[in-house]
């Protein structure tokens, strides 16, 4: 799979909902009822970071939700990528991305939403065929100004800030002509999936979609 297809595939994934949630699953039986929840309010692209050791069963369960489409975040090595495929991941997303990386989605066909910070970062990529990037960490790197910026320049890239963004600065993002999404973790709030309060998870779910 070339890195232009990847980019179209994440470009319409990244359409879907103008939140993507960012998800830490602790445990691999909140992964159904949570993904279930989000779908339901409106948000049917997610992405599990492989952050804890139940994310690659969470993204098996997940990938089975009707409706979701189901990625695998903080891919940072080949085995990543790998185990992330296995595992039924729909696309992938990256804090930065790798020459290692990059080839590792490309020989799994895995779709990769990569990320950039610097106008550097981001004209390297799409020098290598990706127009569509994740915007990362966000806040830290100059939020909304810093991003508005690069829209001059860079007109043909697309975005998905990442990284402190939240329901009060969301909508500033989503108003620019560069950003097409953007990933949050406040739809699905720890302390409400740990509970299983799935009703709670969707109403913040539908917020979310109702952002743009």
């Amino acid at each position: 799979m070339t890195p232009q297809h990847q980019s179209r595939i994440a470009r319409d994934i990244a359409g879907l909902a103008p939140i993507i949630p960012v998800l830490v699953v602790e445990e691999a039986a909140h992964a159904r009822p949570l993904a279930e929840a989000l779908v339901a309010g409106g948000l049917p692209a997610l992405e599990v970071t492989l952050r804890t050791p139940a994310a690659l069963e969470a993204i098996a369960a997940m990938a089975a939700v009707p409706g979701g489409v189901v990625g695998a975040g903080t891919l940072l090595t080949r085995e990543d990528v790998r185990a992330a495929k296995e595992a039924g991941a729909q696309f992938g997303v990256s804090p930065g991305a790798t020459d290692a990386l990059i080839e590792a989605c490309a020989a799994e066909g895995l779709p990769l939403l990569p990320g950039a910070a610097t106008a550097s970062e981001a004209m390297r990529l799409l020098e290598l065929g990706y127009d569509m990037l994740k915007f990362f960490p966000a806040e830290a790197a100059g939020g909304v100004p810093y991003l508005k910026s690069l829209a001059g320049p860079l007109p043909q890239i697309a975005f998905c800030p990442t990284g402190g963004v939240s329901t009060r600065n969301a909508p500033d993002y989503l108003a620019l002509p560069n950003v097409i999404c953007a990933g949050g973790s406040w739809v699905a709030p720890a302390d409400r999936v740990a509970a299983g309060d799935w009703a709670a998870v969707e109403a913040l779910a539908r917020e979310a979609a109702a952002l743009r």
